[in-house]
């Protein structure tokens, strides 16, 4: 059942709210709610190439720098060298880090996020031995760590080993899209097993690379034996998978073809409905199988223990040579929403990670509504109806992120970045008219205090175009 609703605790006032106010107004002094009324939007970088925000986690935790990567398409890790940031006040840049022998294949790096507790910054590191035989891709990647204060000094936290027998702690494959959680101790990403594609490339295999979703924990680090190939890695923390999934999910079960699109629940998980805490648990997207056999993407959530390094009974939380890795003991895996009956079933839009209130009881995500318009809409954790949160005129066209206060969701449609007030509905624009020219707005977000958004728009310069950092902010000028 699809909810018009924007509070859990607030029933017919918050759907008469939504229908009186719930559709997107432009920001003026007619709606002094609106927190970003009358910000001006500053170009933070200039350069000839790309500044390429990951979809969240971009600010330093003191709010004074904004963190990415130098690709200017989102498919060119591998082909990317460097990783960057960008001083909010003063437009300042300073190179983290730079790989070494940087080539078409490889290594490429990419996504970076700034920990919420730390000068840390993570990303994407292709493999240091990535050639035209063995380029970058989904299962040959791994997470490194720059502190900003020790540039060019990269700490690999997920350890790899694809030679048998395999290492608890350690992965057979590829991380990416990594999160911190909001304590800064432990990290999510999705996930490619590196053993299992080389399996499905056998003649007559069955066997499927499947994305999956997995964690890292302070329990390391891992250590792996190294056979001078360059594939196996040491990693400072200790990685397990934490989703189940299968090659052909029987028609209108809950099993999974795939898991991916995480992201954490609360700063400190959620409450059950006993009133108990699940301390950490991650929200994630799975692809299932309908009635009809029809393949429908479907909300879910990890339930995920203290204590990672336990395995159950016979099930290898590192896997075997002919299976995938599982998920440690203690580990549950639930389906959340079912929208196989609405007019528009599945999750739909933009590519988006899930996103929750900092309470972590509701979990947000993108489908199109009865109009066929992409919203926001949210579920509790604990399962139930799903309510819609968005109720604008137009389609959503970017991911979206959720401010650390829990009020505003903030996203982009048609180069304009607007925020939705998540209590009431309201929606207003907070950016500007986008310049002429400007194209693929991407990765809104708000600043950890709340006072700025940072977004992505491609500028044209020398007859090219790049992707530069926008950002919006209260007693700035329009142009540095």
């Amino acid at each position: 059942m699809i909810l018009k609703s924007h509070n859990l605790l607030s029933g017919i006032a918050a759907l008469l709210s939504m229908a009186a106010c719930g559709r997107t107004t432009d920001g003026s002094s007619e709606n002094p709610r609106n927190p970003f009324a009358g910000m001006e939007e500053v170009q933070l970088t200039v350069d000839a190439k790309g500044h390429f925000l990951h979809t969240t986690q971009q600010f330093s935790p003191d709010d004074q720098w904004i963190v990415y990567d130098t690709r200017n398409e989102g498919s060119h890790i591998g082909r990317t060298c460097c990783i960057e940031m960008v001083n909010t006040a003063s437009g300042e840049v300073r190179q983290l880090y730079q790989t070494e022998g940087q080539a078409e294949y490889g290594p490429g790096v990419g996504s970076a996020t700034f920990n919420p507790e730390a000068q840390e910054v993570l990303f994407i590191h292709g493999l240091q031995n990535c050639d035209s035989l063995r380029p970058y891709g989904f299962s040959r990647r791994t997470g490194v760590m720059i502190r900003t204060d020790a540039p060019q000094q990269p700490v690999f936290l997920d350890a790899r080993d694809v030679t048998p027998p395999f290492t608890p702690g350690a992965l057979r494959g590829g991380t990416h899209a990594h999160t911190w959680s909001a304590d800064g101790q432990w990290v999510s990403f999705t996930y490619n097993d590196d053993i299992m594609a080389q399996i499905s490339k056998e003649e007559g295999s069955r066997k499927k690379d499947l994305r999956m979703v997995g964690v890292m924990a302070p329990y390391g680090p891992v250590k792996v034996e190294h056979d001078g190939t360059g594939e196996n890695i040491d990693g400072r923390l200790y990685s397990a998978v934490v989703t189940e999934v299968i090659e052909n999910p029987p028609p209108g079960s809950d099993q999974i073809s795939r898991a991916y699109e995480d992201g954490w629940i609360g700063t400190e998980g959620y409450r059950r409905p006993d009133g108990s805490r699940q301390k950490r648990a991650v929200a994630f997207l799975g692809d299932v199988r309908n009635e009809n056999g029809q393949k429908l993407t479907e909300v879910f959530v990890a339930d995920i223990p203290d204590d990672i390094t336990l395995a159950a009974f016979e099930r290898p939380t590192e896997g075997t040579l002919y299976s995938r890795p599982l998920p440690p003991a203690g580990t549950t895996q639930r389906r959340l929403t079912h929208t196989q009956d609405r007019k528009y079933p599945g999750v739909q839009g933009p590519r988006h990670w899930l996103r929750s209130l900092p309470d972590g009881s509701l979990i947000f995500f993108m489908m199109k509504d009865e109009d066929g318009q992409v919203q926001i809409y949210g579920v509790s954790p604990n399962g139930g109806d799903v309510q819609q949160i968005t109720d604008n005129d137009f389609s959503i066209e970017t991911a979206f992120n959720v401010s650390l206060d829990g009020k505003w969701l903030v996203y982009g449609s048609q180069e304009i970045a607007y925020i939705t007030e998540i209590a009431s509905g309201r929606a207003w624009q907070a950016s500007p008219a986008p310049p002429v020219g400007a194209s693929g707005m991407r990765a809104p977000n708000f600043s950890n205090a709340g006072q700025m958004i940072v977004y992505n728009r491609k500028v044209a310069l020398q007859d090219s175009s790049y992707y530069q950092i926008f950002l919006l902010k209260p007693g700035s000028s329009s142009s540095r």
